[in-house]
């Protein structure tokens, strides 16, 4: 089992960024998907989650300004970030949980940097 995350960089406040998190060794659309992010010294918090159901969750501090969506064809989870902010950065971490079993996988992390 394999969630490879992509997609972050450097940006200034203001700016967009999407990553991507591809499952393989998974029957994804059975799992529920999440970003997760840890700032340095800080806990790792769940920024966004995509249900089964469709039901969409985010933290109150990107809500509004980040979306959420998979693609069961692709295996793929995404989140779009707009309007970043320098409390923006961290490291970003994809996470599949099995709906059933209660599995749970994680990306290896891909690194978001919002400068001022």
């Amino acid at each position: 089992v394999q969630l490879q995350a992509s997609g972050g960089g450097l940006m200034q406040a203001g700016g967009s960024l999407k990553l991507s998190c591809t499952a393989s060794g998974i029957i994804f659309r059975i799992y529920n998907v999440a970003w997760y992010r840890q700032a340095p010294g800080k806990e790792r918090e769940l920024v966004a989650a995509f249900s089964l159901s469709g039901t969409t969750n985010y933290a109150d501090s990107v809500n509004g300004r980040f979306t959420i969506s998979r693609d069961n064809v692709k295996n793929a989870v995404y989140l779009q970030m707009s309007s970043l902010k320098p409390e923006d950065t961290a490291v970003y971490y994809c996470k599949a949980v099995a709906a059933l079993t209660t599995d749970e996988y994680w990306g290896q992390g891909t690194q978001v940097t919002v400068s001022s």
